[in-house]
């Protein structure tokens, strides 16, 4: 799909009388959606936005959220999304390399010594082209150590991404993606830009996740919601789910496929505008094999990229920092392998430790432990030890009524001995405020100190 105007008046004119958006009060057809988003990206002009500005916007997923994300984009503006719960001291330290003009901020006062805007309407929008090489947006992603990084995205990336995703799971006119995924990660921008390619509907919905998904044929679930819904019995529309988050029982994509939903796992990164590798969900541990526009290549076991999603670079000081390396390929510094043209991520080179002289591999030992039924997430992290260099020790999230000493029993017969925690601890609330992701880093560092 090659758009020649703003994606929105495209659908308008194809679409005209067809639902776009369901918030849950309202919904917005595509010709009253366009006229929102003209007035309210005059509003945006008004108060000094212009083409090529970086705008700060800090909320979660809501329809104002969504209207504003939608009008400062027609402002041509470059968005950097803020979640609401990165702490202060750390948005503060970020900001000044990012070079922005203003924020939008629903969750909080603090504007960091920006302009601040208000979500308000005007009269004569003042036309900005519609140009699917200009930059869009501005999406943090951390490393294991530093300060998180922007990878700045085209329109026509995120664009070749959800061309990507749609080749392998059917999204027509008539069929609804609930935005349950933030808009400050790659994964819910990958449902709005998915939306927007489709000219289908996107559900934004502040309500429990079962009411949300009332007249959604589609949704981006870990697999906990997931089982959820299917145990609670109550009537689903969804028709395709792709799962991530955790390890995708074969069980589970059985009762799914026996309620007639199709259920697709894949593997994606920040800095490829979401997806990169997918298959449908039917057992195995691989992630799938490159979607059109992808390429990959194993280099000493290291998994490299590159594809027509990938982030014109990284931003920093007005200025992009290129992403790729000299042979022209972005190496993720994850380990892979490729059996007939699937890949199985293993994890990631930088996690890996050795614990008596065996290496272990966090992330292979957190698929066997994330299986357990009351278990939400775990990390496995290493601490040193005078015997054998390193032991791993897992901190894991989950049900109230889960029982650690109760894991340990029941993981003790799927771990190697080399790879058994030698302790089980419970992760810190604080240490999922940042709202990035789980800073191994910073958990190692915190773990030593449990154990001190």
């Amino acid at each position: 799909m090659t758009f020649t105007t703003w994606p929105w008046r495209h659908w308008r004119a194809r679409r005209d009388g067809k639902i776009a958006l369901r918030f849950d009060n309202e919904s917005l057809n595509w010709p009253t959606l366009c006229q929102r988003i003209d007035r309210l990206a005059a509003g945006f002009q008004t108060q000094g936005v212009k083409a090529e500005d970086g705008v700060a916007l800090c909320a979660r997923n809501s329809a104002d959220a969504v209207l504003a994300w939608l009008a400062l984009l027609q402002c041509g503006a470059r968005i950097l999304p803020l979640n609401p719960r990165l702490p202060a001291s750390l948005v503060g330290e970020l900001l000044p390399a990012l070079t922005l003009s203003h924020i939008l901020n629903f969750d909080a006062q603090a504007h960091y010594g920006l302009p601040a805007l208000s979500l308000q309407e005007a009269e004569e929008y003042r036309e900005v082209e519609w140009q699917a090489d200009r930059l869009a947006s501005m999406t943090l992603t951390s490393g294991s150590t530093g300060l998180p990084k922007a990878a700045v995205h085209r329109c026509a990336a995120h664009l070749a991404s959800a061309e990507g995703v749609l080749s392998l799971i059917p999204f027509g006119e008539n069929d609804g993606w609930l935005l349950s995924l933030p808009l400050f990660h790659v994964s819910g921008q990958g449902i709005f830009w998915r939306w927007l390619l489709a000219g289908a509907q996107m559900a934004v919905s502040e309500r429990p996740l079962a009411e949300a998904l009332a007249h959604c044929t589609h949704a981006s679930l870990v697999p906990t919601q997931l089982w959820r819904l299917l145990n609670d019995n109550q009537p689903l529309s969804l028709k395709a789910v792709l799962l991530g988050g955790a390890a995708i029982p074969a069980e589970l994509t059985e009762q799914a496929a026996a309620r007639g939903i199709r259920t697709f796992c894949g593997y994606g990164l920040t800095e490829f505008a979401s997806t990169v590798c997918a298959r449908e969900a039917n057992g195995g541990d691989d992630v799938g094999a490159p979607l059109p526009g992808r390429e990959l290549r194993l280099v000493d076991g290291e998994i490299w990229l590159r594809a027509s999603s990938m982030a014109a670079g990284y931003w920093r000081d007005g200025r992009l920092a290129p992403l790729v390396n000299a042979e022209g390929w972005f190496a993720t510094r994850d380990r892979g392998e490729l059996h007939d043209g699937r890949l199985r991520v293993i994890g990631r080179l930088d996690n890996l430790f050795f614990s008596g002289g065996e290496g272990i591999q966090p992330e292979e030992v957190e698929r066997v432990i994330v299986q357990h039924p009351l278990v939400n997430q775990v990390f496995v992290v290493p601490v040193d030890d005078a015997e054998f260099g390193q032991r791993p020790v897992a901190v894991v999230e989950g049900e109230p009524a889960l029982d650690l000493p109760q894991l340990a029993a029941w993981a003790k017969d799927k771990l190697a001995g080399f790879q058994q925690p030698c302790r089980w601890l419970r992760l810190p609330e604080a240490m999922t405020s940042g709202g990035i992701k789980v800073s191994r880093h910073q958990l190692t560092l915190w773990v030593a100190t449990q154990l001190s």
